[in-house]
């Protein structure tokens, strides 16, 4: 099939509506279970049918993303034409997650990546397929390939559906810091605290203490969050700084602290 001049592909943010650390494995990684749930608001990828590949950088954090080189989108690109082939394409990405905030924004750029091309190619590889390839880029990789509400165990490669959770309000807040995912699993004291359970409103983040010992501002986001009306639900997602608080209905119009970048959305 001659492949598709081009297109367009949402990115949305990753959050954890949970985030139980089970252990500390041999391989530096940990054994997680996790609920991952997506949101409305995220980046945007576009493709232009091109000779070679090349990657521009637009939107209001695209300052903070890093090398080109080591963008996920180029890695995820390459690895799906290795395995795939399909055309090479001009790709403009439109960056509004914020990075280092536990959001998954290389993460779900490299899934959009591997959605796009695929499709554009005339989807010679099936969902597994492509979550196969994420794996390899990076372990929330697989869940922003699916983009949609799954239980994640192993160090978060290993998908199981959830319920819908779509139409629920989310308001993400982060403080203005970025907190580095090493130093907050390294802080992780090690305690077993138990199971994900079905109730996910009664679960926790792991990761909420240690990140919080390195950026204290982050109990101040996660306070505010919890005063706010109709809030049913305050907790930190992935290793921080960026907290959430859901609501049943669509989220109500707050004003943040001065320095704190807050966006409205509801869950996909």
């Amino acid at each position: 099939m001659t492949p598709l001049s081009g297109g367009i592909e949402p990115a949305p943010a990753k959050i954890n509506l949970a985030l139980h650390v089970r252990a500390r494995r041999t391989d530096g990684y940990h054994e997680l279970e996790t609920l991952f749930a997506f949101t409305r608001f995220g980046d945007r990828l576009e493709a232009a049918e091109a000779d070679d590949w090349s990657l521009s950088l637009t939107g209001p954090t695209a300052g903070h993303a890093g090398p080109l080189a080591d963008n996920l989108v180029l890695r995820a690109a390459h690895a799906f034409q290795a395995e795939a082939g399909g055309g090479r394409y001009a790709l403009t990405l439109d960056k509004r997650i914020p990075v280092a905030a536990g959001l998954g924004g290389g993460s779900a750029d490299a899934g959009a990546a591997l959605r796009l091309l695929n499709r554009l190619a005339g989807e010679p590889l099936g969902e597994a397929d492509l979550e196969r390839i994420g794996a390899r880029l990076g372990a929330d990789v697989p869940a922003c390939v699916r983009s949609r509400a799954a239980i994640g165990t192993g160090v978060g490669e290993a998908l199981t559906d959830a319920g819908p959770l779509t139409g629920m309000g989310v308001l993400l807040v982060n403080p203005g810091v970025a907190v580095p995912t090493g130093p907050v699993f390294k802080g992780w004291d090690g305690e077993d605290r138990g199971a994900l359970g079905a109730d996910w409103r009664a679960a926790r983040n792991d990761l909420e203490a240690p990140a919080i010992r390195l950026q204290p501002v982050i109990a101040d986001v996660l306070d505010w969050l919890h005063g706010l009306p109709g809030a049913s639900l305050a907790r930190m997602s992935g290793s921080g700084a960026t907290c959430f608080a859901l609501f049943d209905g669509p989220v109500p119009e707050v004003v943040a602290p001065q320095g704190w970048w807050a966006v409205g959305t509801e869950l996909l």
